[in-house]
């Protein structure tokens, strides 16, 4: 399916319209509100210069009474997008020229400037944290952005967010001055990746990244890239050593970094080690770093190696002696008569029937 516009040969002019004055202003205004608007700003583009406008015209064209259109500057002035100029000199006081607002700019300034800062501000003391309120949620649910932030974070939990889920949200833009972008992302880790779907397990995270001054997409992709590998690897040894939804701390990661970016070594090699800790009741990151800190001492790089010096300790290991019988009296009589040939025994035997 495509949509055309017919070409035409005469040229009568065009008015184009902002979407956001069709998709957000225009549902919320009645049709002479939309009507008064729309020709108001049709005339702006005219290039008559000697044409004279005034309310009294509007209404004639639009076939409205004059306080309707009056009406309708005072609505649309009242939402932000005009701005009404008294003439000089003026007795009228309905003579006035009317601006037009960018729409655009005016959404920039209106959604993007508390959520995009150019640096992070300093976090405010615990005692003073901002803490929202329902009206400060009912202020925000105008808020395309923050609307579709809220969708998206219901799509990730599979449920719909509570009242106080949102309001704790929406603490967040205030106290950590992090951008949607941001938070969703912080709900898409902590659900897909680490199983967590709590508020507050999120705002760990989310915390965390104000600490290392990311607050927006830009910063959050940068840092992802860097660390999406080495956030891999933690996962892999955790879930190896059982411990599938628990969150490295600074410690384990600095002991586990050490094993790739400094030994370099593999990640099989790693998982070799981590196998060896299975029969151990409570493997742990430090556990692990025994056994590849000894591999690491011996010049052990590979699995191979592992198998090798595992089957090389066998051979070099000494028999032990096998256990010294107990000598009984059948042993000794076997010893006596070791010499003697079957007949010598049977003629034995006979001679001491023969004297019993």
């Amino acid at each position: 399916m495509a949509f055309f516009i017919e070409t035409t040969k005469v040229d009568l002019g065009s008015t184009p319209i902002e979407n956001i004055f069709l998709n957000d202003f225009m549902p919320m205004a009645d049709g002479t509100h939309v009507k008064v608007y729309l020709l108001g700003f049709k005339l702006t583009r005219d290039d008559d210069k000697h044409l004279v406008i005034t309310n009294s015209l509007l209404a004639k064209h639009l076939s409205i009474p004059l306080s309707d259109v009056l009406a309708a500057w005072d609505f649309w002035e009242q939402k932000g997008i005009i701005i009404k100029h008294p003439k000089e000199n003026s007795a009228d006081q309905f003579d006035y020229d009317v601006e037009f607002k960018s729409l655009v700019q005016l959404y920039i300034t209106n959604n993007y400037q508390i959520f995009m800062p150019e640096k992070p501000q300093p976090r405010k003391s615990v005692d003073t944290l901002y803490r929202s309120t329902v009206d400060d949620l009912v202020e925000v649910s105008y808020n395309p952005h923050i609307s579709d932030m809220f969708k998206k974070i219901d799509h990730i939990v599979r449920r719909q967010l509570q009242a106080v889920e949102r309001t704790k949200i929406l603490d967040w833009f205030y106290n950590y001055n992090v951008s949607p972008e941001v938070i969703v992302q912080a709900f898409y880790i902590a659900v897909e990746k680490q199983g967590k779907k709590s508020v507050g397990y999120v705002e760990g995270i989310i915390r965390n990244w104000y600490d290392l001054g990311i607050t927006n997409a830009e910063e959050l992709e940068k840092y992802l890239k860097q660390n999406e590998s080495a956030y891999h690897r933690y996962q892999q040894v955790k879930k190896a050593i059982g411990a599938v939804n628990t969150i490295p701390t600074e410690s384990e990661k600095k002991i586990m970094n050490r094993w790739f970016e400094d030994w370099k070594f593999s990640t099989e090699l790693v998982m070799k080690a981590c196998e060896k800790s299975s029969s151990t009741a409570n493997p742990s990151v430090n556990y692990i770093n025994g056994i590849l800190s000894s591999w690491h001492e011996k010049g052990i790089r590979t699995v191979e190696d592992v198998e090798r010096e595992a089957s090389s300790y066998k051979s070099e290991k000494p028999r032990s002696n096998p256990p010294a019988v107990k000598k009984t009296a059948f042993h000794n009589f076997e010893q006596r008569s070791s010499g003697y040939s079957n007949e010598d025994l049977e003629q034995l035997i006979r001679e001491k029937n023969k004297s019993k």
